[in-house]
C-alpha cells in the first residue's frame, strides 16, 4: 500500500494507474478508522481496480474549536487497518497542503443545510463541501463511498456532484453498528465506560419512533415521546430529533411511502456529540 502525503505524489501516482484504463474508488475519512470505514473500502475494492482512502481531519468542517482540538488522531493505525483491507493507496495531507492559503470560498447548500446539523453547527456544511470538491479534483474517482451514518452529508455531497457536474458515482454505503445497535463512529472511542453503556439508548429511542410512525402515531407525537425518552436519561442532552424527507430532509407532518422517510437525531452525551438516523 503506498502512502502520500502531498497532491503532486498522489497525482502522478493515480495518472500512472489511468493511463493503464484503471479504475479508482475514493473513501474520504477524517481517520480514527473502525469497520464501518473498512466496509467502504470493502466495497470500493469490489468495484474498483485501484481504492485511494484520504485522512484528513478537515479544520474548515469544525464550528468547534475544542471539537477540532479533540478529534482522535491515529494515523499509523489507522493505516494499518487499510493495508490488511487491501487499500491500494492512502492520501494524508497536511493541512498546509489541503489550504496553502485560507481559502474564501463558500458554498451555500440553500434549504439542504438550514436545518438539522447546518442549523446546529454554521458553516461545517460549507467546508465539507470545499474539502471533498478538493479531493473529488485531486483524485478523479469513478466512484467514491459514504455512509449513511451521516445522511444529510450524504444529501449535500449529492447535491455537490450535480450542481458542479463531477464525474463520478456517489455510493451510499448502510452504517454499521455494534452488536448494541451503537452506530460506529470514531467519536465513540471518545465516550468512558459508563457514557458507553448509555450510547445504544439512541438507537433503540430511534427504532421505537420507527415503530410509532409505521403503526400510524402522528409525527408530533412520536418526536415528544422520543424527546421524552432523551429527557428521563440525565447523561443525554438532546440536540434535535426530527422526522424529515429523507430526499429534502425538511420536516414533515406525516410519512410518506417507503423509503422515502428519515428519522435523524443528535445528542450529547457528557462532551461527545453524537449522530444516527434510520431510513424507511
Amino acid at each position: 500500500m503506498e502512502v502520500f502525503t502531498s497532491i503532486k505524489g498522489l497525482r502522478n501516482f493515480l495518472d500512472q494507474q489511468l493511463s493503464q484504463q484503471k479504475t479508482i474508488g475514493l473513501i474520504p475519512t477524517m481517520g480514527a478508522l473502525h469497520e464501518g470505514h473498512i466496509s467502504l473500502v470493502d466495497a470500493s475494492i469490489k468495484q474498483n481496480d485501484i481504492t485511494v482512502a484520504s485522512i484528513f481531519v478537515n479544520p474548515t468542517q469544525f464550528n468547534n474549536p475544542e471539537d477540532l482540538l479533540k478529534y482522535p488522531r491515529t494515523l499509523e493505525a489507522d493505516c494499518a487497518m487499510l493495508e490488511q483491507a487491501g487499500c491500494t493507496a492512502v492520501f494524508a495531507p497536511s493541512v498546509e497542503e489541503m489550504y496553502p492559503e485560507k481559502s474564501s470560498l463558500v458554498i451555500n447548500f440553500g434549504p439542504l443545510e438550514s436545518v438539522m446539523e447546518g442549523a446546529s453547527r454554521p458553516g461545517h456544511f460549507n467546508g465539507v463541501g470545499i474539502v471533498v470538491s478538493k479531493l473529488f479534483h485531486i483524485v478523479s474517482p469513478h466512484r467514491a463511498y459514504f455512509g449513511q451514518k451521516d445522511l444529510q452529508q450524504v444529501s449535500i455531497i449529492k447535491r455537490l456532484v450535480a450542481d458542479l457536474a463531477f464525474n463520478l458515482e456517489l455510493i451510499v454505503c448502510p452504517t454499521i453498528r455494534e452488536t448494541d445497535g451503537l452506530a460506529m463512529s470514531s467519536r465513540n472511542r471518545r465516550l468512558n465506560d459508563a457514557e458507553r453503556a448509555i450510547a445504544p439508548h439512541i438507537y433503540r429511542i430511534l427504532e421505537e419512533a420507527k415503530s410509532s410512525l409505521e403503526a400510524g402515531k402522528d409525527v408530533k407525537q412520536v418526536i415528544a415521546t422520543a424527546t421524552h425518552a432523551f429527557n428521563i436519561i440525565p447523561e443525554f442532552k438532546l440536540d434535535y430529533f426530527e422526522v424529515a424527507d429523507v430526499k429534502t430532509l425538511q420536516p414533515i407532518s406525516a410519512i410518506g411511502t417507503a423509503g422515502t422517510n428519515a428519522i435523524c437525531v443528535a445528542a450529547f452525551l457528557g462532551p461527545v456529540r453524537l449522530i444516527d438516523n434510520v431510513v424507511f
